[in-house]
């Protein structure tokens, strides 16, 4: 019988045990005492157009006092509410995000210090668009409502968990193919799984920015693109000695 080069990958060799023994026959078991496995890390992902968006948009208002900063602004956010209501935005996709008081201050060269020159107050909220095709109908109203301020905007795959079960299967599909690779390289056979494992990869996209020249201007065409959902998993297989 052909003597089998142990594959085993350093630092593993322990908690590979803990992982899939309860699992396994008595015979398997020797295998991993023996080291005769291999562990690979298979990629996959699929493709998405995003469906829905959150939009963080708002008002910022100046005056003397603060209540009047906070008069005005109140009335602004107030208009912009419910013309958003008006045109079909449930009340529970607005959600404030945001809402600051702050004095403004001036500088004086000749007394070398600051005074305060009047209130600023900014008010922000944010809106779930479940339409995208009627996004960038929405950023228009609200600029015609009069929103000063747009932050960000983030596109949303609301079935992206289903989507990825095919991104899933890609990814076994990938690391099987690369461990049936190195196990005939090797000279051995690949056998039973002993684990699978399911990474997470990074974090979700981070909100697009949107400046405030974008929002003034007479209409606001959008491009959604799509979304890459991947999957990164990590799987052990036994190996059998080649006949």
């Amino acid at each position: 019988m052909k003597s089998l080069t142990s594959l085993a990958i350093a630092g593993f060799l322990a908690l590979v045990p803990i992982l899939g023994a309860a699992h396994m026959t008595s015979a398997e078991a020797q295998e991993l005492r023996t080291g005769r496995w291999v562990m690979v890390a298979g990629h996959g992902s699929v493709e998405a157009a995003p469906d829905s968006a959150d939009v963080t948009t708002g008002v910022l208002t100046d005056a003397a006092t603060a209540r009047e900063a906070l008069t005005a602004n109140n009335a602004a956010m107030r208009k912009i509410i419910e013309g958003l209501k008006a045109a079909g935005i449930d009340a529970k996709d607005i959600k404030t995000q945001q809402f600051q008081i702050q004095p403004r201050y001036r500088n004086y060269k000749d007394r070398g210090a600051q005074q305060v020159d009047g209130y600023s107050v900014r008010n922000q909220v944010e809106v779930k668009v479940r339409q995208i095709a009627r996004l960038g109908e929405i950023l228009d109203q609200v600029v015609t409502l009069g929103a000063n301020q747009a932050s960000s905007i983030n596109f949303i795959v609301s079935d992206a968990e289903k989507r990825k079960d095919e991104a899933r299967k890609k990814a076994v599909e990938n690391a099987m193919h690369r461990a049936r690779l190195l196990a005939e390289a090797a000279g051995a056979r690949l056998g039973s799984v002993m684990t699978i494992t399911e990474e997470v990869i990074g974090a979700p996209r981070p909100p697009r920015p949107m400046v405030a020249r974008s929002m003034a201007a007479d209409s606001v065409p959008i491009e959604v693109g799509s979304e890459t959902l991947s999957v990164r998993v990590e799987m052990s297989f036994m190996l059998e000695v080649a006949m």
